[in-house]
């Protein structure tokens, strides 16, 4: 076969991903984006340019093997991508379904500039399944150490901390509060995002490959303190801790109706949903409750998820006439959530409200949502995000005839987790104090990373903070020179 040219690489358009049609997909939970075709995959292979110093992987927070693991698809070699893209991720089907990959890697590519960059996370997405289904390159754990790390948290910082220990010999024990594993994994993200037994399988693919013990139902702060964690004659006898408890305390506004029936935190609606399969009701005996006329309020990627999941239940009930609103108080231009998640939305009827802000919410005698107050914004100076600031337009406001509200305006951490926690500082706004580069904590031999440290991010800014944190935790046990001595 003769090689391309980099002009001729240039010349090939980027492969767009198979999906559903907007007006099938709005009426169920199956995934949206169908997967790349092996066709499609060496057809998009074929447009990495093989730099010689690939900015992507610059801009991937876990190091991905970019270059490597394409150069491996393009010759049909799987195994050999495989391994290239598990040397730095250890969920690769996860990250390519929900990584912001527009504004990480794919933007420091070198196409980018004049076009359209290499779709990076479509190709790891295609990789990542083949790998689940043949198992080719199962991860190996090296001789047992007799070091105990426990891990709080079975989310993406978790689980890669988790693993990366594990690979080192040491014995890990998972401690997760909930009755499933994979934190905003399997109760924040859809089905038709990311589907529930994609995280299952490469959560039990690494667990069996290292021994890694999985203990559910298990709230640290009620069933063990961090100091009992840590006790060695006394309490469990671990000889460090990674804190991967993630941000899951909602936030609301407060402005007056806040307590009607019908508001409800995009938290607590994603979980029933999510988590709970309250999509599947009857079956799963998860009631879930849904407008007729929904109104969720914020435009991050937790809102579009709300949005979604409340289109498709108003369609499996037969809603007839029912509309799903974003309320978001900038404009599109500031949007936070991701540009596919936007346009997924907006095809599938989503009703974006721009530049409006909820300033009350009304409700009826027996106490339910009937309507929401707004005020129409304008954007001033930018603010300490970078952002314009939204100013209130005087004498702009108007009513909203909607009888469910979603909040969807951020979280912080679970404060449970730090009874008894001496000498774990925190920010007030409640996130841990940790070192970016180890994500040491100011508590000895207690590591922390993902949102627990940073609030709400992104799925594999969490697993880069669980692998740093992982590397310092393997050389704090292998040396045993303690850094906070």
């Amino acid at each position: 076969m003769t090689e391309l040219t980099n002009r001729e690489r240039m010349s090939i358009p980027r492969q767009a991903m198979p999906a559903q049609e907007a007006e099938a997909r709005r009426t169920n939970f199956d995934e949206v984006a169908l997967g790349f075709t092996m066709e499609l995959v060496q057809q998009e292979a074929d447009r990495c340019l093989q730099c010689k110093r690939p900015h992507c992987v610059d801009g991937c927070p876990v190091g991905v093997l970019i270059p490597q693991f394409i150069a491996a698809l393009r010759e049909g070699d799987m195994e050999g991508a495989v391994r290239a893209m598990k040397e730095k991720n250890n969920l690769p089907a996860i990250c390519g379904r929900v990584c912001p990959q527009e504004s990480q890697c794919e933007v420091k590519c070198v196409l980018a500039k004049k076009g359209e960059p290499v779709a990076i996370g479509r190709l790891e997405r295609f990789v990542g399944d083949y790998e689940l289904a043949q198992r080719t390159c199962p991860l190996e754990r090296g001789e047992p150490t007799g070091k105990r790390v426990a891990v709080v948290g079975s989310g993406p910082a978790g689980l890669t901390c988790a693993v990366d220990v594990g690979r080192e010999g040491h014995e890990v024990v998972i401690f997760e509060s909930l009755h499933a594993p994979g934190g905003v994994l399997v109760y924040g993200i859809p089905e038709f995002r990311l589907p529930k037994g994609v995280v299952q399988a490469e959560i039990d693919y690494a667990v069996e490959c290292l021994g890694i013990e999985m203990r559910l139902d298990a709230v640290i702060g009620s069933l063990y303190t961090l100091n009992e964690l840590l006790d060695q004659e006394n309490g469990a006898g671990f000889d460090a801790i990674f804190l991967g408890t993630g941000a899951g305390l909602p936030s609301f506004m407060r402005i007056p109706g806040i307590n009607y029936n019908g508001v409800v935190s995009a938290n607590e609606f994603l979980t029933r949903v999510n988590l709970m399969k309250g999509y599947l009701f009857p079956e799963y005996d998860t009631p879930v409750k849904v407008g007729d006329r929904v109104a969720v309020v914020g435009a991050g990627n937790v809102a579009m998820d709300a949005a979604r999941c409340s289109l498709r239940l108003q369609a499996l009930r037969q809603r007839e006439g029912a509309e799903v609103h974003i309320v978001y108080r900038r404009s599109a231009a500031e949007v936070p959530a991701r540009a596919e998640e936007v346009h997924h939305a907006e095809e599938e009827g989503i009703i974006f409200d721009f530049l409006t802000n909820p300033i009350e919410i009304y409700g009826d005698e027996n106490g339910n949502v009937c309507g929401m107050r707004c005020i129409r914004m304008e954007l001033g100076e930018p603010d300490d995000s970078g952002r314009r600031r939204p100013i209130p337009i005087e004498g702009s406001e108007f009513d909203m005839d909607v009888d469910m509200v979603v909040m969807a305006l951020g979280t912080s951490p679970n404060p449970l987790v730090f009874k008894d926690a001496g000498g774990l500082e925190r920010f007030k706004w409640g996130t841990v104090i940790a070192d970016e580069e180890t994500g040491r904590t100011t508590k000895p031999r207690v590591w922390a990373g993902g949102d627990v440290v940073t609030g709400a991010a992104t799925v594999i800014s969490a697993m880069g903070a669980g692998k740093r944190a992982a590397d310092d935790i393997n050389a704090f046990l292998r040396e045993g020179i303690d850094p906070w001595a």
